[in-house]
């Protein structure tokens, strides 16, 4: 459990701040001390999130960005460094789920959008904070990974490679930036209850959504779907002292569901 002030004193930048994981994600930061830099490449999305952060008595920073440009990225960096001092922690968490579709007949343009947005935009976080991290000699990230992260998911070929990828990324951040005191871990979520897994669910069952909810959040021992709480609250303590000892690994918040799920779904 993390103590009130875990983040008093220090920024946590979060990416994909208009969805559901990255606002919850947010308010957790917020509500444990931290200043605040809520990303995302939606304006009305990251008015939504401030307007929830307000009710906490952390500072607060806006910035309006495409984690798919470079520019961008070394923007939202610059802009938290400007207003705050620092980067003490990094949800690298903007992501999107892609078309639904065999391999044999995903649509190119569709593979490079899920590629571009869920690794090369991981990437970039890392490639422009974890220099800000190493010259502090301190630092936390938290990639957002998957279930899809160790599982192969039919129909889903472009996000199962991407959130694979993720992994692969954190456990080569992890390796080359221990020794400068900085952390990279990765959470990776389940079946949470959020915009992209009922659009997922929408497009996998062919029209009756509620049904293929139902049946996913069956899927975990917990016999539930996630909240995006469930996920924020394990960001949270990764990317706190509590956890300073933990480095390179992706948890799995997800009811239990990798325990007992065959490769394959």
């Amino acid at each position: 459990m993390l103590a009130p002030n875990a983040f008093t004193g220090r920024t946590a930048v979060v990416t994909g701040a208009g969805g559901a994981i990255g606002r919850a994600a947010c308010l957790a930061y917020a509500r444990h001390g931290a200043r605040v830099v809520a990303v995302d490449r939606s304006a009305e999305a990251l008015a939504s999130t401030a307007e929830e952060l307000a009710g906490t008595a952390g500072e607060v920073l806006t910035v309006c960005a495409d984690v798919t440009s470079s520019a961008d990225v070394a923007d939202y960096v610059e802009q938290s460094l400007d207003a705050f001092g620092s980067i003490d922690a990094f949800f690298n968490n903007a992501g999107i789920e892609g078309a639904v579709a065999p391999l044999a007949e995903y649509d190119e343009a569709a593979f490079d959008q899920v590629m571009a947005v869920n690794v090369k935009g991981v990437f970039l976080g890392l490639r422009h904070v974890l220099p800000v991290m190493i010259r502090q000699g301190s630092g936390a990230v938290v990639n957002t990974g998957s279930l899809a992260s160790e599982r192969g998911l039919p129909g889903t070929g472009a996000y199962n490679a991407s959130k694979h990828a993720v992994a692969g990324l954190t456990r080569t951040a992890a390796a080359e930036v221990g020794a400068h005191g900085v952390r990279v871990n990765a959470v990776l979520p389940g079946m949470i209850d959020s915009r992209m897994l009922r659009s997922l669910a929408q497009d996998l069952s062919g029209g009756d959504a509620q049904e293929a909810l139902s049946t996913m959040g069956s899927v975990a021992p917990l016999g539930r779907l996630g909240t995006p709480d469930d996920v924020a609250s394990v960001v949270a303590l990764l990317s706190s002292p509590a956890t300073a000892f933990v480095t390179g690994a992706c948890y799995a918040v997800d009811g239990g569901a990798l325990a007992g799920m065959a490769n394959g779904g």
